[in-house]
């Protein structure tokens, strides 16, 4: 503050004594007597007064200019945190998620290996190959066209209908207009596995999953069914595959996507996500 009180008294007197000179050099100012006369002529409390205000009027408005670019800067250096924060944050939601879903892959196939059903086990490594291939190719975060994330989800129906043999069914109707909507990556292979690990697995005799999406305008809606008990599936928001899910879907949909899962009208468990529609291109 001192430091621009001075600044501003010396800026007023050299100002006011840049309009004095000016009586000096222009014919029509031309002023009669001594230089000095001419240079503190204009040098009077009131016009001192305007300078001191006229220098802090401009000083308050650069500080505000200065202050909105910092607060900018500020915001976008936030942001980008954000960002960071928020990649790092689903990244490790997948790499919780891919390791559950090949650990239990995994111990499905040292059980058949372990009963004598080699046969049965390559054909299930077969398919475990062609999940970790597709998933090993792409980046995380990220979202891919539906009919690739459904061609993963039916490798993995694959791989459990030789762990069930004849036990599991699988239904799968997809509008062909939702084929090349976007969706996050391993967003259903989580809920399948949770209908076949808590619904067909209980069931007594055999089990059915449904899976169906269709595009409604600017949505997309996804329904996953099984015919199990329904009462012995989990809770919704517990266990990884809907955690992940809900919190992935919150990453890419903020305020945009619905998720309900509970008991079925026509029995089982469902699960139903809604979320904008994107086309692939």
């Amino acid at each position: 503050m001192a430091s621009h009180a001075l600044i501003a008294c010396a800026a007023g007197v050299v100002h006011l004594m840049l309009l004095g000179s000016l009586g000096i050099f222009i014919a029509e100012w031309k002023v009669q007597g001594p230089i000095i006369k001419a240079l503190i002529g204009p040098i009077s409390p009131n016009r001192f007064g305007m300078e001191i205000l006229i220098y802090g009027f401009i000083l308050g408005l650069i500080g505000s200019i200065h202050s909105q670019i910092r607060a900018q800067g500020d915001a976008l250096r936030a942001a980008e945190l954000q960002r960071q924060l928020a990649a790092a944050q689903l990244t490790a939601l997948q790499m919780q998620l891919e390791p559950h879903f090949l650990f239990n892959t995994l111990n499905a196939i040292t059980t058949l290996v372990e009963l004598g059903r080699q046969q049965q086990a390559a054909k299930m490594l077969g398919h475990l190959n062609v999940i970790l291939k597709r998933t090993l190719e792409r980046e995380t975060p990220e979202k891919i066209p539906l009919s690739q994330e459904l061609e993963m989800v039916e490798n993995y129906m694959a791989i459990e209908q030789v762990r069930f043999a004849d036990r599991l069914h699988v239904n799968i109707k997809v509008d062909p207009g939702a084929l090349h909507s976007l969706v996050p990556c391993f967003l259903l292979q989580p809920i399948v596995e949770n209908a076949i690990r808590h619904g067909i697995a209980n069931c007594e005799g055999d089990g059915t999953v449904e899976a169906t999406a269709r595009r409604e305008g600017n949505r997309l809606r996804i329904c996953i069914r099984d015919s199990g008990p329904g009462k012995t599936a989990p809770t919704p928001g517990n266990g990884i595959g809907l955690r992940n899910t809900r919190e992935r879907l919150s990453y890419f949909y903020p305020r945009e996507h619905s998720l309900q899962a509970g008991t079925a009208k026509a029995g089982g468990f469902e699960v139903a996500i809604d979320i904008p529609y994107e086309s692939a291109g």
